[in-house]
């Protein structure tokens, strides 16, 4: 009987953590100093904006959950956080994208990255061209981004990744989701 007891404790304290996923704690660490730094906050709610999936299904990227998040102090929306991932060349890169409270790009920041080559892409000098960034604008690599040369796949990857995300913030604002 007390085998079958604590057979029943672990795949229950399993499920339960299967269920309340979320980004790896050096990830979450990471974002929290951003969102510190973007918004000169010391405390503050992060809080995930749900989306139904009827909406979802509509979206030009469907966004999973754990994925885009509201600022909030006191009642007050600071702005948004999306956190994906893209490809590079033989793996994926860990990226955060900032938004303010109009949904422009406040900052944007590469959160791991796990190649050898093309780290370049992580540097502040090449991510500051996404700032300012709205919902409208459509970015083209190597005429709005700069290439780096070295990390081409990355580079091209990120713009394709910012695009995505400016297009789908446009669209959930469409739905008044946010």
């Amino acid at each position: 009987m007390n085998s079958v007891k604590l057979f029943l404790v672990c795949v229950i304290s399993i499920s339960v953590g299967l269920c309340s996923f979320k980004a790896p704690s050096k990830l979450q660490k990471k974002i929290a100093k951003e969102i510190k730094l973007a918004f000169s906050v010391e405390n503050y709610q992060l809080d995930e904006i749900e989306i139904s999936e009827s909406i979802n299904k509509q979206l030009t990227a469907k966004i999973e959950k754990n994925k885009l998040f509201k600022i909030v102090l006191n009642e007050e929306v600071l702005g948004y956080a999306f956190v994906d991932k893209a490809p590079s060349k033989t793996d994926e890169f860990d990226y955060l994208v900032l938004f303010d409270s109009n949904l422009i790009i406040k900052k944007a920041k590469i959160l791991i990255y796990r190649e050898d080559y093309g780290g370049e892409i992580g540097s502040k000098r090449w991510l500051k061209q996404f700032i300012g960034k709205k919902c409208k604008d459509k970015l083209v690599y190597e005429k709005d981004i700069v290439a780096i040369s070295g990390a081409t796949i990355s580079a091209n990857s990120m713009t394709i990744a910012v695009n995505k995300v400016l297009q789908t913030v446009s669209e959930l604002q469409q739905h008044k989701v946010i």
